[in-house]
């Protein structure tokens, strides 16, 4: 099952690449050097398949980081998205297909009954702790170590697994101005939450309900419904980060699931059906505090873009009850595949519906510290032997797998067989 992995011309694209985008991606991620090589480089797409400039065809299970739940290229959401753009790419104004995916997803996420669309999960997130500071009157804000919200400046701190910290600038260029009113706790640790409340006047904390950015690494029995006590008693806010939850695990996200209701919830990936999209919502009162009913000013040029609306709104409809049994129904085969697959190694396989994660370690993964602990070198070894034998797996550690409505059982089976494969080669 061996595929030649000749890449000639994404090498040719990758040095071509590196002379006019920095590191030769527009994303870190697509750098690939997290598991030692070179970028390949995409032509095309159809299904589950993804075709590189090369001709190497693979299972994909990155599917653009989360959006494309139904696979790529689906026919009704292509059909959506040249409708919409016959009528015009983007207008400056309203129209209706915004208020139709906006009813859409309030009828789906039970904490919104408004939002407010934007272009990106960062600008998203980035509103929201705006709109939050200004209903509390507060600065501070909690976040997650290992939790990813965008690459807004104040949420670019991490403070390893210590105890409430303040947030230490994660990368160069944020200031520590920035991140001072950041605290970063461990995630799963309902002590140092409490430790953070007690220290600090908190405007607001956000997480992720379902962690994926640093793996898979699912709450703890009650942890969500602590974290929903908490800001309710100091009178935070609780701000729920479902731009990969949102839409996949559930048609409410990991709120329905979890049956616990934030105050404003930040979504993006399959709201967009592939497109750039994102947006932000909660209750009525809360998001009226936005321009132009509002003192909150948001904005953005392109938000609510009409083929991103056509093609958001073209995938939730699909997204009924029997596509969320078959997503769980493939997702729990692929799972309990790769835990047959690696044996008696020191493999763990974290999964719900739509997301799986592959940690290297003896341990099970509770939290940020415990996913770097992982052998990210093995790991590495044993991604670079999926690509060999036709399996694009998330070129990181950190990621999780995206299992779209497109994977069919052949497409889980030969992900298996090269799994097991590539683990006689990952140590």
């Amino acid at each position: 099952m061996t595929v030649s992995l000749t890449d000639a011309k994404s090498a040719e694209l990758f040095a071509r690449a590196s002379r006019v985008l920095p590191g030769g991606v527009n994303s870190p991620v697509r750098a690939m050097r997290s598991i030692g090589r070179d970028p390949l480089f995409v032509e095309r797409a159809e299904g589950v398949d993804l075709i590189d400039v090369d001709g190497n065809r693979f299972v994909d299970w990155v599917c653009s980081w989360g959006p494309l739940i139904h696979g790529h290229a689906h026919p009704q959401i292509l059909t959506a998205i040249h409708e919409a753009a016959a009528a015009g790419t983007t207008f400056g104004a309203p129209t209706a297909l915004e208020v139709e995916l906006a009813e859409e997803v309030v009828r789906r996420v039970p904490s919104v009954e408004m939002l407010r669309m934007t272009s990106s999960g960062t600008e998203a997130s980035m509103s929201a702790i705006r709109l939050a500071r200004a209903a509390t009157g507060r600065e501070v804000v909690v976040k997650f170590a290992g939790a990813y919200h965008g690459h807004v400046d104040g949420l670019l701190a991490d403070a390893g697994s210590g105890l409430a910290t303040q947030g230490i600038p994660a990368s160069a260029g944020v200031l520590e101005s920035a991140t001072r009113a950041t605290v970063v706790v461990p995630w799963n640790d309902v002590a140092a939450v409490e430790e953070a409340f007690a220290r600090h006047d908190v405007a607001a904390l956000i997480a992720e309900p379902y962690p994926a950015n640093m793996g898979l690494v699912l709450p703890e029995p009650g942890f969500l419904a602590r974290l929903r006590e908490l800001t309710e008693a100091h009178g935070a806010l609780l701000i729920f980060d479902e731009v990969i939850s949102g839409f996949r695990v559930a048609p409410g996200g990991a709120q329905e699931l979890s049956d616990v209701t934030p105050d404003l919830t930040v979504m993006g990936k399959v709201i967009g059906g592939g497109l750039p999209a994102a947006a932000f919502g909660g209750s009525q009162a809360l998001m009226e505090r936005l321009a132009p009913v509002g003192d909150v000013y948001q904005a953005g040029t392109l938000s609510g873009n009409p083929l991103a609306v056509a093609a958001g709104l073209a995938s939730l409809r699909m997204l009924d009850e029997t596509a969320y049994l078959r997503l769980s129904e493939t997702t729990e085969a692929l799972a309990t595949g790769l835990r047959e697959a690696a044996g008696d190694r020191p493999v763990q396989v974290a999964s719900v519906g739509g997301l799986v994660t592959v940690f290297f370690s003896e341990q099970p993964v509770r939290d940020y510290a415990d996913a770097r602990r992982c052998d990210h070198e093995a790991y590495a070894r044993w991604c670079r032997g999926l690509l060999a034998r036709g399996v694009y797996a998330p070129p990181s550690g950190y990621e999780a797998w995206f299992v779209s409505l497109a994977h069919a059982p052949e497409h889980v089976a030969r992900t298996l067989e090269a799994a097991a494969a590539a683990f006689e080669v990952a140590w």
